[in-house]
């Protein structure tokens, strides 16, 4: 029987397989990858919201403006006669 440092290692019994970048780590990367691109994603999600909801604003106002005008107009027009 050998000694303790005669022994191969776990590492060794399984040929290195959980090594860092070795191709059972492969899972790994491909879901940070994933993450990553669902991230962007999101990312470019929320900008066309924040667009969106500036069009709209934006919209609100110039109809708010206007229906108040319209309202001064018809005040003015009862209130000459």
């Amino acid at each position: 029987m050998g000694s303790k440092n005669d022994a191969p290692t776990w590492a060794d019994q399984w040929g290195g397989r959980f090594k860092k970048g070795a191709a059972g780590s492969r899972g790994n990367n491909e879901k940070k990858t994933v993450a990553g691109n669902m991230k962007a994603m999101a990312s470019e999600s929320l900008v066309k919201a924040k667009a969106a909801a500036l069009v709209g604003a934006q919209k609100v106002k110039s109809g708010t403006s206007s229906g108040i005008k319209w309202v001064k107009d018809q005040y003015q027009k009862r209130a000459s006669k």
